[in-house]
């Protein structure tokens, strides 16, 4: 009895001594600070070569557009999509909007179609909902405005080309390698650990969790068409490398909700991606660098409690 106080009375060790000092307030608020103060200079070392001869195009382009004495309302179409489609999405974009207006036709549907069995996947059925209005206000939305106002553009120009995939393969696969042992290391915090996955039953079955994993990796795909394809190929001629930063508030900005960390750390990530989909002028590496870290937290923190799924159906 008196050992067991005794280890009890003992702090942690470890990586237990680790867990519990990031969990603190005043640690975990401080964080970000000196994380910014010691990447801020390694990403200004590492990427000021590739920010500077971004710049130097997008100076030669505004010249030419400067000698034609034309005005490029490209950035301003951009910024009223970007604005009206991320409050759509905040205000109507979520589990409120679908248990009010769709579940109950969910509900009806299934007296002709009782495959659909609402009361077993209502939850789920609230992520299709999620995810399909993401993949609007990213994808469907910001192009179907772009065609009917720039119709000579061409779409594939907003990264969606796969030119230089192989060729800087390597350094979205350093990025993944110098992040998942970040990934491993939160997945045991109580804040990542309540919040990921989000869908709640996702380790009730495989079925649960592969089907949430395809609903949140399509919302992925919508993302980084938005944020490192449309915003930083329309706004590349005109602001040059500041595109990439002005990205990244917006970007940060989706993230509240989330864990602090996570919400903070968006802004080193949004950094580096958008610099390399710059660079590259193509989404894709930065993509499977983005699914590879959603995919891993799930799966860390679905193993650390032992919340793997064991069964292949929910029935």
């Amino acid at each position: 009895m008196v050992d067991a106080l005794q280890a009890a009375a003992e702090p942690p060790r470890g990586p237990a001594a680790l867990h519990a000092l990031l969990a603190h307030p005043l640690v975990k608020a401080a964080l970000p600070g000196p994380a910014f103060l010691l990447f801020g200079p390694i990403l200004y070392l590492v990427f000021r070569k590739t920010w500077a001869r971004i710049d130097l195009d997008a100076r030669r382009e505004r010249a030419a557009t400067m000698a034609e004495g034309a005005f490029d309302a490209r950035p301003a179409v951009a910024a009223f999509v970007a604005a009206f489609g991320l409050t759509l999405q905040e205000y109507y974009g979520g589990a409120a909007t679908y248990f009010a207006h769709l579940h109950p036709r969910v509900v009806g549907y299934s007296v002709r179609y009782p495959w659909l069995r609402p009361a077993l996947f209502a939850e789920l059925y609230n992520y299709v909902f999620w995810s399909a209005s993401r993949v609007f206000v990213y994808v469907i939305l910001p192009f179907t405005v772009w065609k009917i106002a720039f119709p000579r553009d061409s779409l594939l120009d907003m990264g969606l080309r796969p030119r230089g995939l192989r060729q800087h393969a390597w350094v979205y696969l350093a990025c993944l390698a110098l992040v998942a042992p970040c990934v491993l290391l939160v997945a045991r915090q109580p804040d990542f650990g309540a919040y990921y996955p989000f869908y709640r039953q996702a380790s009730r079955s495989w079925l649960d969790f592969i089907a949430w994993e395809l609903l949140y990796f399509a919302q992925f795909v919508g993302l980084e068409i938005f944020f490192r394809g449309f915003w930083l190929a329309v706004l590349r001629r005109q602001a040059g490398s500041a595109a990439i930063f002005s990205m990244v508030v917006p970007y940060c900005m989706i993230h509240y909700g989330k864990p602090y960390l996570e919400a903070n750390g968006a802004v080193l990530a949004g950094v580096v991606l958008g610099t390399l989909a710059m660079k590259t002028r193509s989404i894709y590496a930065g993509l499977g660098v983005h699914l590879a870290v959603a995919l891993g937290m799930d799966v860390a923190v679905l193993a650390s409690r032992g919340g793997l799924p064991r069964a292949w159906v929910p029935w």
